[in-house]
This record gives structure tokens, C-alpha cells and sequence, in this order.
């Protein structure tokens, strides 16, 4: 019984998405395309490998069985597929990387990772959503926080701190506060959440009595470029990450307010998916952005 690894490339793509259709976005087939697939091998193996429903799709005993076996035979052909192209200059192919809405730190390391990889076509979406990294077909997505998923490898980026900042014309002319209670006098430049539309919460160290913080607002903006140009014009105080500040706090165009109050940190990952075998291309990228993207790599 002969059967090629796109057939088994098919199968596996409908375990790990349980989709017809998923799996046919990834592959760039009709879900009608991938079903007679199935359905083919299936009759090829004498064995019902997936339980079909209008809603779900979901292994048999069998097909589990069958699951682990055709994982080690695309990864041993995908293995010497890159033992064969060793040879070659430098990877290349299409790579659908998920990203989100911000520039700084990232679109300086990917301009540098294209200029180093030319031969690598690069698909980007920016969005701030916590997309789907499989069913949607993406290579990798940088995420910030930690995110739990067995169907997915991680590699830690790097950490950032959460800073007030204000230009020193505001401060001159409307006086810096003192303790998180004063922002009540100030003008805010607050940030909407671009995927669920709140604002985005000032995690501040309170003082034992502090109110609880209600922010006037002077601004409300959902892209990090508009806060900034508004803090950098003096127009009121704005709740931002360090790499996005770090080069106007270090030309004094902005300074830091109410340092010994902003306690919140956080991270940044770059995922992807664990069932599939690394391709040189991926590779490639995991470790330049790994390596170059300007992030305080420190955990603690």
C-alpha cells in the first residue's frame, strides 16, 4: 500500500485544527479538497480515521493510533528534506508572522531580518487580538504576556516596565504630581483597548488610605504613536511602555512621573506551532528576533 506525505500532510493538519476547513486555509485547499483527501485515505488504510459531525471533527482510536506514527514520518522527511538544502544560500519561502499594534521594539529587528534573509517573503499582520496561531494559519505571533497553550512552543523576548510620563512643558505649566491621588488635577492621555474597546487600566502603587484612582481624561487614543505625539506636544500625562518612551526620556523631551508608583511589568513571547517540524525559514526568524529585538531580556 503506497501513499504520498501530501495525504499524510492533509491528515495531519485536520488533527491538530479538527476543521476541514482550517486545515484547507493552512494548506490552501477547499475543505471539499481536504475531505476527499481524508476520504481517500481512508479507503486506502481500510480504517476510519476522524469522526465527522456538522460541528466538530474528531479522532477515531485508530486515527491516534495512525497520528502518531505520521508525525514521525513528516518529520523524518521534512528533516532530510533541510539536510538536502543545507547547501543553499539562505532560506527562503513565505512566513506568516502575527504581530502586535505597536513599531517599537519590532519593525526595526523584522527591517533588519529582511535585509539579512532577502529570499524570505514576509506576510505581516499587526493586530492586537489573541489570534489563533494554527487555525488561522500563522507561522508565528509575538504576544505579550504569558500564554499558556500545549499546542504551542514559546520563546521568551524579553520584559518591559509600564511608565507615567509627561513632557517638561506640562509639568512646568500645570505642576508635577506628587502621589496618584493628584492625577485627579491633570489632564490623561488614555489608551482604548483596540480588541475589547476599555480603557486601559493605570496599574499604580496606592498608598495605604489612597482613593481608589478615577483619571479625568484630556485624550482618548488607541494607537501608541498618538499618545506619544500627544505627551511629546505637552498636551497631559500618559501611561506608556518603556521602549516606546526610552528615546524621548533620553533626549529629555520626556520625563518620568510618579516613578516610585508604576509597578507593572510584563512580557513579550514569539509562538509557534508545536506539532509541525521547524522549517530553516522559521528557524531563522525565531533566532534573529530572539537575539536583536531590543527588549531587557532579564526575568526579574
Amino acid at each position: 500500500m503506497a501513499m504520498d506525505t501530501a495525504a499524510l500532510n492533509v491528515f495531519a493538519q485536520v488533527a491538530d485544527t479538527r476543521s476541514f476547513v482550517a486545515a484547507g486555509r493552512i494548506l490552501g485547499l477547499s475543505a471539499s479538497g481536504v475531505g476527499k483527501a481524508i476520504t481517500r485515505l481512508e479507503e486506502s488504510l481500510d480504517a476510519r480515521l476522524f469522526h465527522r459531525s456538522t460541528r466538530s471533527v474528531t479522532l477515531t482510536t485508530e486515527g491516534a493510533l495512525f497520528l502518531d506514527r505520521v508525525r514521525r514520518i513528516l518529520a523524518e522527511v521534512e528533516a532530510a528534506t533541510a539536510e538536502l538544502s543545507q547547501t543553499a544560500a539562505s532560506p527562503s519561502g513565505r512566513l506568516r508572522i502575527g504581530l502586535p499594534l505597536i513599531g517599537a521594539p519590532f519593525l526595526e529587528t523584522i527591517a533588519s531580518f529582511k535585509a539579512r534573509y532577502p529570499d524570505i517573503v514576509l506576510d505581516l499582520e499587526f493586530d492586537n487580538r489573541f489570534v489563533d496561531v494554527i487555525e488561522e494559519g500563522y507561522d508565528a505571533v509575538v504576544r505579550s504576556g504569558d500564554i499558556k497553550d500545549s499546542r504551542l512552543r514559546a520563546r521568551y523576548l524579553g520584559k518591559f516596565r509600564m511608565l507615567l510620563v509627561a513632557a517638561p512643558e506640562y509639568l512646568a505649566r500645570r505642576g508635577e504630581p506628587q502621589n496618584p491621588s493628584d492625577l485627579a488635577q491633570h489632564d490623561c492621555l488614555q489608551f482604548r483597548m483596540p480588541n475589547t474597546g476599555k480603557l486601559q487600566a493605570w496599574r499604580l502603587r496606592l498608598d495605604e488610605g489612597d482613593p481608589e484612582l478615577h483619571l479625568p481624561t484630556g485624550i482618548t487614543c488607541n494607537t501608541n504613536e498618538a499618545r506619544l505625539l500627544f505627551a511629546l506636544r505637552g498636551l497631559g500625562i500618559a501611561y506608556m511602555s518603556d521602549f516606546t518612551v526610552q528615546p524621548a526620556l533620553a533626549n529629555g523631551t520626556l520625563q518620568r512621573v510618579l516613578d516610585k508608583y508604576t509597578q507593572e511589568e510584563n512580557t513579550f513571547q514569539l509562538l509557534w506551532p508545536a506539532a509541525k517540524q521547524t522549517t530553516a525559514k522559521l528557524r531563522a526568524f525565531i533566532d534573529f528576533v530572539s537575539e536583536n529585538v531590543p527588549l531587557n531580556k532579564g526575568r526579574g
